[in-house]
């Protein structure tokens, strides 16, 4: 029965590990059968590499609760950014593209950024008015991404090219600084500055047009939230029973998450050997590729942030746009700049004047929507705009 259970709740990525196979058998056949084949073949494995990415970072979420912090924290991240890494560095091998990386990163900020904080600060400001959190978290994540991204997408435009192995050293040892730094402060003395004491009342349009508005008290050291006790935990006793249960489980979803990462790895090699055909020739935006890889690594957010805006729970939404931008930076930077040094070929790391207009712009607006703890709908209209704009860009080629 526990076999049986497991087959049906890893439907996806069976169905992922099927398509890899039936990828494998057919891969020339397809890109042999011309362009529209190979875009079509493509868009398949984008949505099956999306639910793949769904199963790794549900038992991910598994794992950190049972591991507690700081373990937890880091599981979260590193089993997001090494999707997303692991695709990259394959496309990389396919696409021979210099700008990939920068790229990704950028379009992975804009969509955290704009696109998941935008549109749940919309949503959610439209049903339940202003939404609270804590923005002390928000001012945090704000000056460490802007600090990230100046030192390693900004400042290089400006160091010679004879150099770059030393500044993209440095960039390594900055990045791993600034995420230690962070990750302390996380789940450390710091941890109360990522979440929020919800009240059990909830705030309507109505209850606000009747009641003056009053900023947030400063917000104490707060504990640690106690999760609801679900069935199975109520059902289960202490003891060596509970231990080894607890055990087994947490020894099963490391397995998925390592057998779901080695599947999505397959299917970004096939993925972007179809790509790469059917794009060939077709006058495709140079960052399109970028685009795609950052959706691939945010679907699973995009669903929880929105959930979490409905919910009325804005803190969530904060911490998961603003700390997977974050993430994206401060992680990805150093392994792709590691690999850089490693083959002794160097990447273009510095943005374009329009991107670097275009997060300058979206840092900014974050920095005074998110300073005064409360969201609402125009506050996350102006960030779902700039993503607009974003697309369109991408759209021009820019």
């Amino acid at each position: 029965m526990k076999i049986m259970s497991l087959v049906r709740q890893e439907a996806f990525l069976l169905a992922a590990f099927a398509v890899v196979l039936v990828a494998y058998l057919f891969e020339h056949a397809v890109l042999e059968s011309g362009k529209t084949m190979s875009l079509i073949a493509a868009a398949v494995l984008i949505g099956v590499i999306v639910l793949a990415s769904t199963r790794v970072a549900h038992h991910a979420e598994i794992l950190a609760h049972k591991v507690g912090d700081p373990y937890g924290t880091m599981i979260l991240t590193l089993s997001a950014v090494a999707v997303e890494v692991l695709i990259l560095a394959i496309m990389m091998g396919s696409s021979n593209s210099p700008t990939l990386v920068r790229d990704t990163i950028y379009s992975a900020v804009m969509l955290d950024i704009n696109g998941i904080l935008g549109l749940a600060a919309l949503l959610g400001g439209l049903r339940h008015g202003e939404q609270i959190y804590n923005d002390d978290s928000s001012r945090t994540y704000s000056a460490m991404i802007l600090t990230a991204m100046g030192i390693s997408m900004i400042v290089p435009e400006f160091i010679p090219e004879a150099k770059w192995h030393y500044y993209s050293a440095f960039t390594i040892l900055a990045m791993i600084a600034l995420y230690a730094l962070f990750l302390r402060m996380q789940v450390g003395p710091h941890s109360y500055f990522f979440s929020y004491s919800y009240s059990r009342t909830p705030r309507t349009p109505q209850a606000m047009a009747t009641s003056p508005v009053t900023s947030p008290a400063p917000q104490p050291a707060i504990p640690a939230v106690t999760q609801p006790v679900t069935k199975t935990e109520a059902a289960m006793p202490d003891g060596p029973a509970h231990d080894e249960a607890e055990a087994e489980s947490a020894t099963l979803s490391i397995a998925i998450i390592l057998v779901g990462v080695l599947i999505i790895g397959f299917l970004a090699e096939f993925m972007s050997a179809f790509l790469n055909t059917g794009l060939e020739g077709t006058g495709a935006p140079p960052a399109l590729m970028a685009v795609v890889v950052a959706a691939i690594s945010a679907a699973p957010e995009i669903l929880t942030a929105l959930r979490a805006a409905l919910r009325n729970r804005m803190q969530s939404v904060v911490n998961i746009a603003m700390g997977a931008s974050l993430s994206t930076v401060i992680l990805t930077v150093p392994v792709m700049e590691g690999i850089a040094l490693y083959t002794g070929q160097p990447f273009i790391m510095a943005m374009t004047p329009v991107q670097t207009v275009m997060v300058g712009i979206t840092l900014v607006v974050a920095a005074i929507n998110l300073n005064d703890g409360q969201t609402n709908a125009i506050e996350g209209m102006t960030h779902f705009v700039l993503f607009a704009t974003f697309v369109m860009l991408t759209v021009l080629g820019l």
